[in-house]
């Protein structure tokens, strides 16, 4: 990053704090959940349910340092190897998009997500990092879903199969 950008994203960070929120669910769960943007609905799934039948629960905001953290947290935990994506995608950054983006396309010399149309989608992971992670997990995209009930049936269908 840059000069500018490490500033921005300083003063972004003082002015519109966002703390880090995971949840924990069942640790021998092979799923994980991530909401995207959508914070409501990261804590009601804490709270139902579904936080028993997933091993964790989380946002993504950014399409750099955030993509960073799950790619990293996925792999750490071989169990994972489906991430249900879901809740609304983050305005400006679209970080679902540039995960799916990721997923499918990797990334290139420059640690540039290819495809991404985020505004600044470079990683720190490597590429051992992103091939495990394209290997070890499907993601099932649900963008813009933020019914309980919907993905509930999701998780239902995913235990029924396995």
């Amino acid at each position: 990053m840059n000069l500018i950008e490490d500033i921005a994203g300083e003063l972004c960070r003082i002015i519109l704090p966002i703390e880090e929120e995971v949840f924990f669910g069942d640790s021998k769960s092979n799923i994980a959940v991530c909401t995207l943007s959508s914070m409501n609905l990261l804590k009601d799934i804490s709270k139902s349910s579904i936080i028993k039948e997933v091993a964790i629960v989380g946002r993504l905001l950014s399409e750099n340092k955030g993509i960073d953290s799950l790619v990293r947290s996925v792999t750490s935990n071989e169990k994972i190897d489906t991430i249900i994506l879901c809740g609304k995608d983050t305005l400006g950054h679209k970080s679902g998009d540039s995960l799916l983006c990721l997923y499918k396309n990797g990334m290139d010399v420059n640690h540039m997500i290819i495809g991404s149309s985020s505004p600044h989608p470079v990683l720190t992971v490597t590429k051992n990092e992103v091939s495990k992670f394209q290997r070890q997990v499907k993601i099932i995209n649900k963008i813009g879903e933020t019914s309980i009930s919907q993905l509930k049936s999701i998780i239902e269908t995913l235990r029924q199969t396995q």
